[in-house]
């Protein structure tokens, strides 16, 4: 008897018929039906009628997140700290085919749907909240670029201290090795950026959207800078301020809860912006990196960190990370990085692209959610848990199938007679 002629149909038969290359793992379902192989490597467990209607009324990723993040779909064979075997072999290989209007028409009569149509609220992590329904129309306005970050970054000090380890630092790391650590990864990271912007003793550097200060505070303790950094979090800046202090470096790091907009200070000697510019919006690049020269004194160096495409066509982050992890993130290629900051009138030096490192970078954040799974839930509850090991090993994917990129840009606000204060070749 074919599918068309069957007059009801279970929740397993209904999947496995709309694969086009077969049930990859092995599926269950709440009415007790199931598909795929026995012996899979891995399974994917639907727990209830939610569940079920978060699948048909948002179909595709969206959808599969929702019900994973409120617990109504489960990974077997897999920890939710790190379920990046899981979902490779899950992107690989799990491709669902359009149905006919026949079949379409036949799948609803068969699994009974009716108010399975209706789609439930969205779990409480997802967050397309009142303030962006309210100033859509201005995207990466003050207030809203506050907000964005404000969903983002303060989900909580200990959890990031969970997550990140004892460098803090939320943005790709730079391995020496093959084996280095997370930390001397991120001391790297850091040291490397000083490097590139030529620090000296007694100079003075602006760091936008500093985090939670670990460049201000290496910069300041192994170069001797006077370094000033910036962010829109409250709790980045309190916890910054904390640690700034315990360090002894509070004569020479300062981090302020402000606006990069609204430092007035110029003549610094160096500008970094490490993972700012996802946040900033494509459109606005060219007020940014205008902005970021004006704060350079002539032969001031700037040295960007961002997240890039492999191409220069804008691009959102989807549905999944803007709802849930990235609110108004936008990235580009690092050609338009390029663009507008020669057109700011930058001269663009040096560039150079660390894809893989932030793949690795992402496998360490994951394993540290990972080991401390329990404390991470008892701090943000299981819904915010499950979304960051979905995000971290969601993203090192990305990286690893060069999806996205990760690209350093040295530029310097070269003096009207040419001088640039840039060597005749480079040596970091």
């Amino acid at each position: 008897m074919t599918l068309l002629q069957r007059p009801t149909i279970s929740i397993g038969e209904a999947v496995a018929s709309l694969l086009r290359d077969g049930m990859p793992v092995r599926f269950t379902a709440y009415d007790g039906s199931s598909a795929g192989p026995e012996d899979a490597e891995f399974g994917l467990h639907l727990v209830n009628e939610r569940g079920l209607r978060y699948l048909l009324t948002a179909p595709g990723d969206l959808g599969m997140a929702r019900a994973y993040v409120a617990g109504d779909l489960e990974l077997i064979g897999v920890h939710p700290g790190d379920p990046y075997d899981a979902m490779v072999l899950l992107m690989n290989h799990l491709r669902f085919r359009k149905p006919t209007a026949a079949e379409a028409l036949h799948l609803v009569r068969g699994l009974g749907l009716g108010n399975l149509l209706r789609p439930p609220p969205p779990p409480p992590e997802e967050h397309l909240p009142r303030w962006r329904r309210a100033v859509e129309g201005l995207r990466h306005s003050m207030a809203r670029d506050a907000e964005a970050i404000h969903h983002h970054y303060d989900v909580s000090n200990a959890f990031y201290e969970m997550v990140l380890g004892p460098s803090m630092a939320y943005t790709c790391a730079v391995f020496p090795t093959e084996d280095a650590t997370l930390e001397e990864a991120q001391f790297e990271k850091f040291d490397l950026v000083c490097r590139k912007l030529a620090l000296q003793p007694g100079q003075r550097l602006l760091d936008v959207g500093c985090g939670w200060g670990g460049m201000v505070m290496h910069a300041a303790k192994h170069y001797g800078v006077k370094a000033l950094g910036v962010t829109l979090s409250r709790e980045q800046a309190e916890w910054a301020k904390r640690a700034i202090d315990d360090a002894g470096l509070s004569d020479l790091a300062e981090v302020r809860h402000l606006d990069y907009r609204d430092v007035l200070e110029e003549d610094f000697d160096a500008v970094s912006s490490i993972g700012m510019t996802e946040h900033v919006g494509v459109k606005n690049y060219p007020a940014y990196f205008e902005f970021l020269r004006s704060r350079l004194r002539p032969g001031g160096r700037l040295l960007n960190h961002c997240i890039t495409r492999p191409h220069n066509r804008p691009t959102d982050t989807g549905a999944f990370i803007d709802r849930y992890a990235f609110p108004d993130g936008e990235l580009t290629g690092s050609g338009t990085i390029v663009t507008a900051a020669q057109n700011a009138g930058l001269e663009v030096m040096h560039a150079e692209n660390f894809r893989p490192h932030y793949a690795m970078t992402l496998r360490e954040w994951c394993r540290n959610l990972e080991e401390n799974w329990d404390a991470c839930v008892a701090e943000v509850g299981e819904g915010t848990a499950r979304v960051w090991g979905l995000y971290m090993a969601g993203s090192r994917i990305g990286f690893e199938r060069n999806e996205i990129q990760l690209h350093h840009v040295l530029a310097t606000r070269t003096a009207d007679d040419g001088t640039s204060g840039y060597p005749i070749r480079h040596d970091f």
